[in-house]
């Protein structure tokens, strides 16, 4: 079995392993994303799916994504997701564990926090459109 190279028939099944990833993609401060399934790597119509790490003890930078969903599977870590919530203005922070999915809806602008002091937060993204939209805010 082989992996799938550039973007080509859309009947072809592709497969991307993990040192195939691509770190060419859209970025915010304190995480460090990496595309598997987009429109460039693979022919994707609208979907885009990744990788992203957040280190130790970091926290990525308020940021939203656009026009699209984002669903977040928690492999490994315990990663915080913080965002304000529009109605009551609370800020609201969930805590999921591993094997756990976040949802987040468009435009809300949220950010992730790693407060574990060794162990990095890994979670798999999906995403709506087929690139990874990401706007980089300065607050929630």
């Amino acid at each position: 079995m082989t992996s799938g190279g550039a973007a080509g028939p859309a009947a072809s099944l592709r497969l991307i392993r993990s040192d195939e990833l691509s770190g060419a993609t859209a970025q915010t401060s304190g995480m460090v994303r990496a595309a598997a399934i987009s429109g460039d790597l693979v022919g994707a119509q609208s979907l885009w799916m990744g990788r992203t790490v957040l280190p130790a003890g970091v926290s990525s930078g308020d940021h939203h994504h656009g026009e699209s969903e984002t669903g977040i599977f928690v492999v490994s870590g315990t990663p915080v997701f913080v965002y304000r919530d529009p109605v009551s203005g609370e800020v609201i922070r969930l805590e999921p564990q591993p094997g756990d999915y976040v949802w987040v809806p468009p435009h809300v602008p949220h950010r992730e926090e790693n407060r574990s002091p060794d162990l990095a937060a890994v979670v798999v993204i999906a995403r709506s459109t087929q690139e990874a939209i990401v706007v980089n805010v300065s607050g929630l």
